[in-house]
């Protein structure tokens, strides 16, 4: 038995998110077809976590196990993309790996980008791709809210009310902010996230940049620890899986 890591680009505005569901189509299910017809098997694979309906990838990553050894990595590439090419997703790459990897536990570090345009005019060329906010954000104070958000914390703020991980707390490495022209890419490091963590947090961000909030009633918002008290979480359209690190 083989044990492969494949690397995943996709645009995911319309599937119901990574996870095999029964209300609509996923990646991970339009994956696993390909992967089917390519292999002559039928395929399960392990994707390095879940991202929800509408959230897309630069860089997701997910293993599968095959008693078929890929011995040509452009064949396998090009015939497995040739059954996702109209679903808008790519496979960009493949390695085999030892047999007790796995691409969800073995991850140290995810890293999230939000893609933010502030301007008055609408979104054409990135619709689906980006939050447009139309109100002038403050560059400064949304950095100086980000500093608050970094290091061991307690993120029940941001966490869904259906979110299954054992413990809230969870340490944010230093955020990265950057603005070009009216883009502005926020990027998040963790090992792991909360569910709708990263969303929440850009959408209070947002609260404060735009004076929603002072200073003050964002920190008190996110030392409630009581998610009823966070800001509406940012679109999912914005939101990108940037990188998965092993």
């Amino acid at each position: 038995m083989f044990n492969y890591l494949i690397k995943i680009e996709y645009e995911g505005t319309n599937f119901v998110g990574w996870q095999s569901q029964k209300n609509g189509r996923s990646i991970q299910d339009s994956i696993e077809k390909a992967l089917n017809k390519v292999l002559k098997k039928k395929i399960r694979v392990t994707g390095s976590g879940r991202t929800d309906k509408g959230v897309h990838a630069l860089s997701q990553y997910a293993s599968f196990q095959s008693d078929t050894k890929i011995k040509d990595k452009r064949t396998f590439l090009n015939s497995i993309n040739f059954f996702l090419n109209k679903k808008h997703i790519s496979i960009l790459d493949i390695k085999k790996k030892q047999q007790d990897f796995h691409a969800r536990f073995d991850a140290k570090l995810r890293t999230y980008e939000y893609l933010i345009i502030n301007r008055i005019g609408i979104l054409s060329i990135d619709r689906n791709r980006a939050w447009h906010v139309k109100k002038k954000i403050n560059l400064k104070l949304m950095k100086k809210g980000a500093k608050i958000l970094e290091g061991v914390h307690d993120f029940s703020t941001y966490r869904a009310s259906s979110c299954s991980a054992t413990s809230p707390i969870k340490k944010m490495f230093p955020i990265k902010i950057r603005k070009n022209n009216d883009r502005i890419r926020v990027r998040l490091s963790s090992k792991s996230f909360l569910q709708n963590q990263v969303r929440s947090m850009i959408g209070s961000l947002i609260y404060l940049s735009v004076g929603k909030w002072s200073i003050d009633e964002f920190k008190k918002s996110f030392k409630s620890k009581k998610r009823d008290q966070c800001a509406p979480p940012a679109p999912a359209c914005g939101l990108y899986l940037y990188n998965v690190k092993y």
